[in-house]
C-alpha cells in the first residue's frame, strides 16, 4: 500500500501548486513545480503514467520549456500512448534541436508507432546523417546506425503492410473479460468455452492483492470466464491457490484443457502447472523439471502439442541466437520432459522471439519476433513444420491491422485455425491492453490476403443536427458473379471549419463497425479524403475526424455493396472549434439498461473525448446526462447523474484535470425530440453531451 499513498501524497501536493491554466501567461516557476514532482515520482517509483501527466502539466504551464516538452515526450515513448510523443518532440526539437542527440531519432519512433512512416523515414534519416557528422560521438543519449536502419526497414515494412491489409475481423471479447486496466495472455481451450488471462484490475473487481506495485498499477493476478449460453461470463480470479499477493500470470493449456501452466518468479523466473481437480479448484503449482527450467534464466510462453507430447517455450539462457529464443521439449518413455533444444535459425534470431502456440495441427507454429521483418516492436508470425525435411518454414508475417508498430504477441489459436485471441491497444480499448478476438476471413482462395478495404457507401446527416438522418444511396442488386469482380467506390469525404466553410486538413479514418477494419485513405489532397472500398455487402462503418483546436465529429455511415459500375460519393464533416457554449453529443456512448456501466460499444468514443482534453488542455466541460422519460423523474435524474460522473472519472482516470470537468445530471428534463417513439425518440434523448464552459 506504501506505493499508493505515495503517489497520492505527491500528487495531491501537486494539484495544491496548480491554477487554471486556461488563458494563462506561462509560468516557469509552477512548471519547475511539476517537473521537480514527476522526478519524485520516478525516484521514489516506477509510475511512468503519473510521471507524463507532471511532465505535461508542466509543458502546458510553460510551452517555452525545452526539459518540459522533451521529458513529456521521452516518457510517452515508454507507455501505451507513444504516438503522444510527437507534438511534446516536435517542441522541443524547435526550442533547442541540440538538447538531446538522439531527438531527431526520437521523433522518428513517435511517428512510426502513429502509422506516419514516411514522416518517420524522414526524421530517420536526418538522424543518420548527424550520426554520420559525428561519428565520434559516445555520449548515452548515442542511438547506434544498426537501431536506425532497423528503424526505417520497420517503416517500410509498415508502409507495405498497411497498404494490404489482411481481412481480419478484430473485435472486443467485452466487458465480462476486460476491463479498465491491463488485460492480456488470453489461453483458451479447445472447444473455445474456457479462457483463463492475466489482469491488473483492481481489489474491486476480484484482485487478491489490495496493494499496487512500484509502477502504480495492482499486481498481477490470473482470472477465469466460462462461456455460456455463446457469451463469455463475468470473469472470476482463478483463487489464492494459483494466486499468490504478488505477481502471477498463466502461459498455456496443456491439451486436456485440464493443466494450466504458470509463471513464477522463482528461479529468476520458471514455469510451473497446476491441475484443475473439479469445476472451481486448482491443485498447489509444480515446477516443471530443469531440463526445461534454467538456473538464473527465464522461461516464458508455454504450449503443448496436440498429442501432449511437446512443449514449446521461450527463454533467455546462454547459447541461444539473440535475447529470448524458442526452445523445444519431447517427453520419453517415462512421460518425462527431455532435454530442451533451441528451434534453430530459421525461427530464431538475434533479436527476440517469444509467445509460440503450436497450432492442433502439430506444424503450423504462431509466435511472435522483433528480428523477423516487421512494423516495430513484436510483430505475430507463423511458420509450418515439413516432417520430410524436418525444416520449419520461413516465417511469415500475418500483417495489418492484426501487427501494429508497438508489440503484439501471445496469440493463441481455435482448433479450426480461423479464430484467434490476443490482447492489443486498440483506439476502441477499455483500458491499456484490451483482449481481443481475430477472425480470420477468406480462406482457398487469397482472400485472407485481399484488401479488406475495397467496399461501397450510404450517407449520414451532419453530426451538427440534433437528430441523425441517414440517407441511403440506392444501388442495384449483384449477381454473384459480379460481386468477384465489384467496381471500387470511392468515398470522398470533405473535412471544413464549421463556422467559415473552408476545407482543412485533419485527422480522419473511416473504420467498418463490425469487423474493426480500418480501411486508409487513398489520398488527401487540400482537406478532402478519398477512400477506396469493395465489398460484396451493405456495411456499416463509422467515420471520424479530428483536428487539434477543434472538436472531434463522428458519423455512422451504412455502405451498399459493391456493383459492376464504379461509384463515387461524397460526405461533409463540419468540425467546430471549442468556443465557450458550444455543445457536442457523444453519440457512441451506450450504458447497460437503467444502469450507470459502459457498454464496450462506449470505449472509442470515450478515449476520442481524452485526446480531445488533452490536446485542448485550455478548455474546461460540463458533462451532461440526460434519459428519456420511461420510470420517474427522480430515478431518470439520479442515473443521468451517475452516467455523467461515469464519464468525468473515466477522462479523470485518464489523466484529465478533475478541475476541468462539472458532472451534471439533467433526467428527463431536456428532451431534444418527443419520447413517444423509440428509435427516433426516446433512443436519442437517452445520451451525454458535454458543454464548453469558461
Amino acid at each position: 500500500m506504501i506505493y499508493k499513498f505515495r503517489f497520492f501524497l505527491v500528487f495531491l501536493l501537486s494539484v495544491a501548486f496548480a491554477f487554471n491554466l486556461k488563458a494563462q501567461e506561462p509560468n516557469p516557476e509552477l512548471a519547475k513545480e511539476f517537473l521537480f514532482t514527476a522526478e519524485e515520482i520516478l525516484k521514489e517509483t516506477k509510475a511512468l503514467n503519473q510521471a507524463v501527466e507532471m511532465y505535461k502539466l508542466a509543458a502546458e504551464t510553460d510551452p517555452n520549456s525545452v526539459e518540459a516538452n522533451y521529458k513529456t515526450g521521452d516518457t510517452y515513448l515508454q507507455i501505451t500512448d507513444k504516438a503522444k510523443a510527437t507534438q511534446y518532440l516536435l517542441r522541443a526539437y524547435q526550442l533547442d534541436s541540440d538538447y538531446k542527440f538522439d531527438m531527431l531519432y526520437k521523433i522518428g519512433s513517435a511517428y512510426q508507432y502513429g502509422y506516419e512512416f514516411d514522416k518517420a523515414i524522414d526524421y530517420y534519416k536526418q538522424y543518420k546523417q548527424k550520426l554520420e557528422s559525428n561519428t565520434g560521438y559516445k555520449g548515452a543519449d548515442r542511438t547506434p546506425m544498426y537501431e536506425v536502419d532497423r528503424r526505417i526497414e520497420e517503416s517500410n515494412t509498415g508502409k507495405r503492410l498497411v497498404a494490404d491489409p489482411v481481412n481480419y475481423s478484430i473485435t472486443s471479447v467485452g466487458t465480462a473479460i476486460n476491463s479498465e486496466s491491463w488485460d492480456f495472455a488470453p489461453v483458451v481451450n479447445a472447444d473455445e468455452t474456457v479462457m483463463i488471462f492475466t489482469s491488473r484490475r483492481g481489489p474491486d473487481q476480484g484482485n487478491l492483492n489490495e496493494n499496487v506495485f512500484d509502477d502504480n498499477f495492482y499486481y498481477e493476478d490470473i482470472f477465469i470466464s466460462k462461456k455460456s449460453g455463446g457469451e463469455w461470463q463475468t470473469a472470476e480470479n482463478i483463487g489464492p491457490v494459483v494466486n499468490t499477493r504478488f505477481h502471477d500470470s498463466n502461459f498455456g493449456f496443456a491439451p486436456d484443457g485440464k493443466t494450466l501452466y504458470i509463471y513464477s518468479d522463482e528461479g529468476n523466473g520458471d514455469i510451473y502447472f497446476t491441475n484443475n481437480l473439479s469445476e472451481d479448484t486448482w491443485s498447489e503449482p509444480i515446477a516443471l523439471s530443469d531440463n526445461i527450467n534454467s538456473s538464473g534464466y527465464n522461461e516464458k510462453s508455454v504450449s503443448q502439442s496436440a498429442d501432449g507430447n511437446t512443449l514449446f517455450f521461450s527463454s533467455n539462457r546462454p547459447g541461444g541466437n539473440g535475447g529470448f529464443d524458442i526452445y523445444f521439449s519431447k517427453k520419453n518413455r517415462k512421460d518425462e520432459w527431455g532435454p530442451s533444444q533451441n528451434l534453430g535459425r530459421v525461427i530464431n534470431t538475434e533479436g527476440d522471439e517469444d509467445g509460440s502456440f503450436i497450432q492442433y495441427d502439430g506444424k503450423t507454429l504462431y509466435f511472435s519476433s522483433t528480428g523477423h521483418s516487421g512494423m516495430g516492436g513484436y510483430d505475430i508470425f507463423k511458420s509450418e513444420y515439413d516432417s520430410t525435411s524436418q525444416e520449419w518454414s520461413n516465417p511469415e508475417n500475418l500483417g495489418y491491422p492484426l501487427n501494429s508498430p508497438d508489440d503484439d504477441i501471445y496469440l493463441v489459436m481455435s482448433k479450426d485455425g480461423k479464430t484467434g485471441y490476443y490482447s492489443t491497444v486498440r483506439e476502441e480499448g477499455m483500458g491499456y491492453t484490451d483482449i481481443y478476438k481475430v477472425k480470420i476471413g477468406g480462406s482457398e482462395d487469397d482472400t485472407d490476403k485481399k484488401v479488406a478495404n475495397k467496399k461501397a457507401t450510404v450517407d449520414e446527416g451532419e453530426d451538427k443536427t440534433e437528430k441523425e438522418e441517414v440517407a441511403k444511396v440506392e444501388v442495384p442488386e449483384s449477381k454473384e458473379d459480379e460481386m468477384t469482380t465489384g467496381a471500387p467506390v470511392k468515398l470522398m469525404v470533405r473535412v471544413v471549419d464549421a463556422k467559415t466553410n473552408q476545407n482543412i486538413d485533419a485527422s480522419v479514418k473511416l473504420k467498418g463497425q463490425k469487423d474493426n477494419i480500418n480501411v486508409p485513405a487513398e489520398s488527401n489532397e487540400n482537406g478532402i479524403y478519398t477512400f477506396v472500398i469493395v465489398r460484396d455487402e451493405a456495411t456499416n462503418f463509422m467515420l471520424a475526424a479530428e483536428k487539434s483546436g477543434y472538436i472531434f465529429a463522428n458519423k455512422r455511415i451504412t455502405l451498399p455493396a459493391s456493383t459492376g459500375e464504379e461509384q463515387t460519393i461524397r460526405q461533409t464533416l463540419s468540425l467546430d472549434r471549442p468556443e465557450v457554449g458550444t455543445s457536442k453529443t457523444l453519440r457512441n456512448i451506450f450504458f447497460e439498461f437503467g444502469k450507470a456501466t459502459f457498454t464496450s460499444a462506449s470505449y472509442e468514443e470515450l478515449n476520442k473525448m481524452v485526446s480531445f482534453m488533452e490536446a485542448n488542455p485550455q478548455v474546461n466541460v460540463e458533462i451532461a446526462g440526460h434519459t428519456d422519460n420511461i420510470g420517474s423523474a427522480s430515478v431518470n435524474k439520479k442515473l443521468s447523474q451517475l452516467r455523467a460522473n461515469k464519464v468525468v472519472n473515466y477522462l479523470t482516470e485518464k489523466g484529465i484535470d478533475r478541475r476541468r470537468l462539472n458532472a451534471v445530471g439533467y433526467g428527463e428534463e431536456r428532451p431534444i425530440v418527443s419520447n413517444d417513439d423509440e428509435v427516433m425518440g426516446r433512443e436519442i434523448n437517452r445520451r451525454v453531451e458535454f458543454i464548453v464552459k469558461e
